[in-house]
């Protein structure tokens, strides 16, 4: 598994808001996402990322890069971790050939993070 971070997601209340925000400050671009009520694709210059709307207050995402979905929720679950369910955030099969495959997961000691098979070819 390679392991280093390969997305990340901005949970906000305002997407609009958000994206002015974050361009102001880092410069990043946005082009529309997914999300259900607005939401952006965020490219940077190395990581690429995601911000949502109704999620006021929320922390930041962190998606860790992994080979294969399967493999790595099974790794998880044997090392003491736990898979949320309902937590795979991949969407439909146009939005994951796009962005790629997500879960949410907790480490043994319950903190949270995500895992991301970047879709073919990234």
């Amino acid at each position: 598994m390679a392991g280093e971070v390969s997305f990340f997601e901005l949970g906000v209340a305002d997407p609009e808001r958000a994206r002015t925000f974050y361009a102001g400050l880092f410069g990043w671009t946005f082009e529309p996402g997914t999300a259900e009520g607005g939401g952006y694709a965020i490219r940077t210059s190395k990581t690429p990322g995601g911000v949502h709307g109704g999620d006021a207050g929320a922390g930041p995402y962190v998606f860790f890069r992994v080979d294969d979905m399967q493999t790595a929720v099974t790794l998880v679950r044997e090392l003491g971790g736990t898979v949320t369910e309902g937590g795979d955030a991949g969407g439909d099969e146009e939005t994951v050939a796009r962005f790629g495959r997500f879960q949410l997961c907790h480490d043994d000691q319950g903190s949270p993070f995500g895992l991301h098979q970047p879709p073919v070819g990234a």
